[in-house]
């Protein structure tokens, strides 16, 4: 049986009962928080092989290359998950978050706060792992974790950073971005948007509604 793997970090930016929610560029009309799929390193690469891994990736391409998103065998999973807490040749949840946020800033109209993104802290929140599930009318289970961490807001950079962005998806100055309230997200919807379902993990450790359809 073949397992489909999904590890990311993301990052909660709160503002009162307010939580930074950035658009999807993969899903029209959705918000969801920064952050992203963890990334491997070269070195790996070729005992991931070894596992049968298989990336999993979107139409649109070559930045999601080196992604820990993919297809294992069953037999793997327990190999698998030794390797990625060791930590070993991939990134940690500060260089994933360093690295999306530098484009994702960039991506809803705010290139110029990407200049504070290098001196970010993180604090963990909390660790959520789905699974091994079934997906509806895919012929595979899917395990998927989700390592929510806050800005930590002990240096300018991140002062900065949170104000910019809070001010922003206040103001309605980036169109990209929105502050939707901890009721919008239990609710899955914020005005005429949809909330992405792993924004709930923003709140508490489970999902809250049942996932969107898949692009493919």
């Amino acid at each position: 049986m073949t397992v489909r793997i999904s590890f990311s970090a993301l990052l909660r930016i709160k503002d009162d009962d307010g939580y930074v929610l950035f658009h999807s560029p993969n899903r029209p009309s959705v918000y969801g928080p920064p952050g992203g799929v963890f990334k491997y390193y070269e070195p790996v690469m070729r005992w991931l092989e070894r596992l049968g891994f298989r990336e999993d990736r979107f139409p649109s391409g070559n930045d999601m290359k080196l992604d820990l998103r993919g297809f294992l065998p069953t037999r793997s999973m327990r190999a698998f998950h030794r390797w990625f807490e060791s930590g070993a040749y991939r990134e940690d949840a500060a260089e994933c978050l360093h690295r999306e946020l530098v484009e994702e800033v960039a991506e809803v109209g705010l290139p110029g706060l990407a200049g504070d993104v290098r001196g970010l802290g993180f604090a963990p929140v909390r660790t959520v792992v789905e699974g091994p599930g079934p997906v509806p009318g895919k012929p595979y289970r899917q395990v998927r974790r989700f390592e929510i961490h806050d800005l930590l807001t002990t240096s300018e950079s991140g002062v900065r950073l949170r104000a910019g962005l809070v001010e922003a998806a206040r103001d309605g100055d980036a169109a990209n971005l929105i502050l939707a309230t901890a009721a919008e997200i239990a609710q899955g919807r914020a005005g005429r948007v949809l909330v992405a379902p792993q924004s709930a993990f923003l709140i508490g450790e489970r999902r809250l509604r049942p996932d969107l359809p898949p692009l493919s």
